[in-house]
């Protein structure tokens, strides 16, 4: 299955990104994302696309540390050795590294490839703790970070297509419940099969990513934190909240909260005050990064809250198309999404569906609020098009996910 995805799905918007850096040797370029999102495949697709602009095979080198023909390698010291004999100082070679955070010290490979080496890097990583090790000091800056979250809706129905028997909204169900992760294949597997599949992705992502990296030998408090988080996206959430409820001290509880975010599991979306242009120390949002995982961890019927789904599925899109999404404060009231880029503000509210004249009225009344002339949409799953006045749009959430 995998080799098909490498054929039929490329990650266009990655691949583009990759390419603009092609031949930067003085830029490592780091993909980052949660487990089994597709940066591996993506490295793949990436290897043939250097391939088809002419690049031989003896130039492009290749190592998965997760691999079992890797799985032995510990020690930066050994990958010196790899580099050694298979990687020529002077010809200009592709290094890629895939979940490269396995090995001790593989910051000192990075940085003499860049030091002796003709070498354009491409590496991945399942934990943001790359970003903040000594990477930093080696490389002293010399990298960009490209973040890599699963399947967009549009790309989902590449791969899981419209049908007579699936129609867009059908499909739409499907990827709020099972989420985004490519192997998640609803026509092929049911409920019970996906649902092995994501505990074996999450406890993956526990175990290696959390737990080792905070050298836990007992999983039972990142998984009830990680559970908590899970069910309340959406929610205003602070640290001392969690704490009380779960009976886990402060800083146990800011160290996990940490960790599952450096794994990718969620996400935090701060809260930011419009009027005062600042961001407010208290009371984020939590959202995760795959919508399928925090079903399965909470069962399918109980997850199953559509509102807070659409709301997290936008979230993830909204940074996917590369804006920095906070929470909008402003005054008494709270805009779901305040998302900029390049000097650009749009303000997005989120809602199951605003038929209901009340719930219209509230949805466009913190939107008014804003006394500025950036774009303000409500999203919903209404196919019937609200008029909220006031210069405010309303956009069917499906037709806004494809971009229509």
């Amino acid at each position: 299955m995998m080799e098909q995805l490498d054929k039929t799905l490329p990650r266009k918007d990655y691949l583009k990104k990759l390419a603009e850096g092609k031949d930067r040797t003085d830029t490592v370029k780091i993909v980052t994302g949660m487990r089994r999102c597709g940066k591996s495949v993506l490295m793949r697709q990436f290897i043939e696309e250097l391939k088809r602009s002419g690049v031989g095979e003896d130039r492009i080198f290749y190592l998965n540390f997760e691999s079992e023909d890797y799985q032995d390698l510990t020690d930066y010291k050994e990958v010196t050795e790899i580099l050694r004999n298979n990687v020529s100082k002077k010809d200009r070679t592709y290094v890629l590294f895939d979940e490269i955070q396995r090995i001790d010290g593989w910051e000192k490979n990075i940085n003499a490839l860049m030091v002796d080496y003709n070498a354009d890097i491409y590496i991945t990583g399942s934990n943001a703790y790359l970003l903040s090790s000594e990477l930093a000091t080696y490389v002293s800056g010399r990298y960009i970070e490209l973040r890599m979250l699963p399947l967009s809706f549009k790309e989902y129905i590449e791969i899981n297509p419209v049908s007579n028997e699936k129609s867009t909204e059908s499909r739409f169900e499907d990827y709020l419940r099972y989420g985004a992760l490519p192997i998640i294949r609803p026509d092929m597997s049911g409920p019970e099969y996906i649902k092995g599949q994501l505990e074996g992705v999450y406890n993956t992502v526990l175990v290696k990513d959390v737990a080792t990296r905070l050298n836990l030998r007992n999983v039972d408090g990142i998984r009830k934190i990680s559970k908590y988080l899970f069910s309340n996206v959406g929610n205003l959430t602070n640290m001392a909240s969690i704490a009380e409820a779960l009976k886990i001290s402060d800083t146990t509880v800011k160290k996990y909260v940490t960790a599952l975010g450096d794994a990718y599991l969620f996400y935090k979306a701060n809260r930011f005050d419009v009027k005062g242009k600042k961001i407010l120390e208290s009371n984020e949002k939590y959202y995760a990064s795959d919508t399928g995982i925090r079903n399965m961890m909470l069962g399918w019927s109980h997850g199953m809250d559509i509102g807070r789904l659409i709301e997290n599925v936008v979230y993830l899109e909204l940074i996917r198309r590369g804006y920095e999404v906070v929470v909008g404060n402003y005054r008494d009231w709270e805009i779901d999404f305040t998302a900029s880029k390049m000097g650009d503000v749009e303000y997005y509210q989120v809602a199951q569906s605003i038929m209901d004249p009340s719930t219209a009225e509230r949805e466009a009344r913190s939107l008014d609020a804003v006394k500025d002339n950036y774009p303000k949409t409500i999203l919903s799953m209404d196919r019937v098009k609200m008029d909220p006045g006031k210069g405010i749009r309303h956009v069917n959430v499906i037709d806004w996910l494809l971009g229509q």
